[in-house]
């Protein structure tokens, strides 16, 4: 009995202690990091300098100024005078997409040439997904086939249904997301690929889907840069055959075609390459249109302003873009304001910058999607996605860029839950990304967009007949007549 009572105050007396000195909460509210997100290093330092600057601790840069690389003879682009008439409310930016109008204008009409657009984005085309749709609603009104440029791997191989992509383990990569300094530019892609392991062999594979209009690889060519290494070799495997062409890595940019016609399949062996920035394929038919998807998880958009210009330009004159597609917005929400105006002043020169490294090409910028948080036990729109969806229509109106309102499109305040809980289901339980349904859904949007401001492209070419210029002011006048009440009532709404 004595023992039972001193064991019993013993007992307590360490309760007592431990219960003084432990934290109040043993496990963390905060919610666990996944290992599979990579949020990039630039969107960190932006957001960590944006609240010393809310606090008044400080009021210039944490960090320096990166020293510009010597990117050789570069073409300095000048943006065109070009204005819009539209309500911010209402703002689409169609009117800024008359260079990529005009290529599809020419494709159309001379059924000859290839339009080629390039997709940016993060975790919501993980998997080519919205670009894979995009890409077919194209490819079937225009023409064109193939899955187009892919990179050496892909942290969402697994998961893309437009090509199989398979690759060794022992390859190097560098990325726009964690690296300011590669060992040489990144690639049209946001990253450099290099063979770390003389050894073991080093290969890539790549075999082309069932979906429509890419069940082929089109005339496969590999490019890469520049490097001293004059023994590297690559070994094509094409069904029983195997082909062996040197990488004459002499310029910036370099690239090699590794089949003249469409193959089902291909395989890659690296021999000797080492050092050897690689930076990916090219699968694409030689007419249509061509979507190219770039999307890399964690993505706030502002790496691309680690671009090499010159590097780019060389891109562009091989690939020929007509319009850049920035989809991006998922990774900058929530970081604990909602003052987005660091984020407009940043992206508004990632657009500069771009503009430079794709001459003549136009812009189109991609909202935020809804995306739901719980308040109160019940599932809401987020209350930083409104103010993030105005910061991007502000940065793209100041930019004179194309804009498409992903938030409003899929139905505004409440529509991820809708999107989510009603059938048929179109996003996913994270509340966050859609699924495919969702996603070609969404592509559908996208695409109903540009087809109407290119069918006003057209109503205005046919005015002047031949004459490529468009009248600008005309054509943004009449369309504001249109959409003035509209405008105002989304006005209303969004305040």
């Amino acid at each position: 009995m004595i023992q039972s009572l001193a064991i019993v105050i013993l007992a307590s007396g360490f309760f007592l202690f431990f219960k003084a000195n432990l934290p109040q909460k043993i496990f963390s509210e905060e919610k666990p990091k996944s290992n599979n997100v990579v949020i990039d290093s630039l969107l960190l330092e932006a957001i960590e300098e944006e609240k010393v600057a809310l606090t008044g601790e400080k009021e210039e840069r944490l960090t320096s100024k990166e020293e510009k690389e010597d990117e050789g003879e570069v073409i300095i682009i000048q943006e065109e005078d070009l204005f819009s008439n539209e309500s911010e409310a209402g703002f689409k930016g169609m009117v800024f997409l008359d260079y990529f109008f005009g290529r599809l204008y020419q494709l159309e009409t001379q059924s000859q040439g290839r339009v080629r657009i390039a997709y940016y984005g993060d975790s919501m085309t993980d998997g080519d997904m919205i670009v894979q749709d995009l890409r077919k609603n194209y490819q079937d009104k225009y023409g064109g086939s193939g899955v187009g440029f892919v990179q050496i791997t892909s942290e969402s191989a697994q998961s893309r249904g437009s090509v199989t992509h398979k690759y060794s383990s022992n390859w190097k990569v560098q990325s726009y997301l964690n690296v300011k300094r590669p060992l040489q530019p990144f690639g049209i892609g946001g990253q450099v690929f290099f063979v770390k392991d003389t050894v073991k062999p080093t290969w890539v594979s790549y075999q082309a889907g069932n979906i429509r209009n890419m069940t082929t690889l089109n005339t496969p060519t590999l490019y890469f840069g520049r490097s001293n290494n004059t023994r590297g070799v690559v070994e094509v495997v094409t069904n029983k055959d195997t082909l062996r062409k040197t990488l004459q890595a002499y310029q910036t940019l370099n690239k090699v075609k590794l089949n003249n016609g469409a193959v089902k399949q291909l395989k890659l062996h690296f021999v000797q390459a080492d050092s050897i920035p690689l930076y990916g394929l090219d699968f694409s038919s030689a007419t249509g249109v061509q979507v190219d998807n770039y999307s890399s998880r964690g993505n706030s958009g502002l790496p691309l302003s680690l671009f090499n210009v010159s590097v780019m330009q060389k891109f562009q004159k091989e690939l020929d873009y007509s319009l850049i597609i920035l989809h991006y917005g998922t990774n900058v929400l929530n970081y604990g304001s909602y003052n987005y105006g660091w984020y407009t002043k940043q992206m508004k020169n990632v657009v500069s910058h771009l503009r430079q490294c794709f001459p003549k090409a136009s812009i189109l910028v991609i909202s935020t999607a809804d995306k739901s948080t719980k308040y109160n036990m019940t599932m809401e729109t987020d209350s930083a996605v409104t103010p993030l969806m105005r910061a991007q229509r502000k940065y793209a109106m100041e930019s004179k860029t194309g804009f498409f309102n992903l938030y409003e499109a899929m139905g505004g305040k409440g529509s991820m839950v809708k999107w989510v809980e009603e059938s048929p289901v179109k996003a996913n339980k994270d509340y966050t990304h859609f699924n495919f349904r969702g996603a070609q859904a969404v592509s559908s949007l996208i695409f109903k967009q540009l087809e109407e401001g290119y069918v006003a492209y057209k109503a205005e070419k046919g005015k002047d007949g031949d004459e490529p210029v468009i009248k600008r002011k005309e054509r943004t006048e009449q369309t504001n007549k249109v959409q003035k009440e509209i405008d105002t009532v989304s006005n209303d709404k969004m305040e």
